[in-house]
């Protein structure tokens, strides 16, 4: 992979204490950042060949929101990126064909916030 991206999930709604986490959608500055990441990736020329996203309902709603694509990429939904730790996110990375060009990787904190931080080289 040439190209990694890593893109933690809009801000997601507390509104409803009933749902289950993994349920919890996106409020209203959530979809409105899940546009301006839209926007942004397009003015810089970001397109993922490959997404892999967490099957939360937020992380769903994150990527629909980067959506439509000039060119649609493979969108990969894995289990194990749900709340997954950095180490669990590199596993994933690691698993990854080395033709693949872009990746974008959309799932949580604080493993998503790790994982920067451990590929930057840097300390917590």
């Amino acid at each position: 992979m040439h190209q990694l991206l890593l893109l933690r999930h809009a801000k997601s709604s507390w509104e409803d204490a009933a749902l289950p986490d993994r349920d919890r959608p996106l409020n209203k500055r959530g979809r409105r950042a899940a546009a301006a990441m839209r926007q942004a990736m397009r003015e810089l020329g970001l397109a993922p060949d490959l997404v892999l996203v967490s099957p939360a309902r937020r992380t769903q709603e994150t990527l629909t929101g980067l959506q439509p694509w000039d060119d649609t990429p493979l969108v990969e939904q894995l289990e194990t990126l749900y709340l997954a730790t950095a180490q669990q996110l590199l596993a994933v990375l690691r698993g990854v064909h080395e033709t693949v060009r872009s990746v974008l990787l959309i799932a949580h904190n604080p493993g998503m916030h790790e994982l920067a931080v451990m590929l930057a080289g840097g300390r917590r």
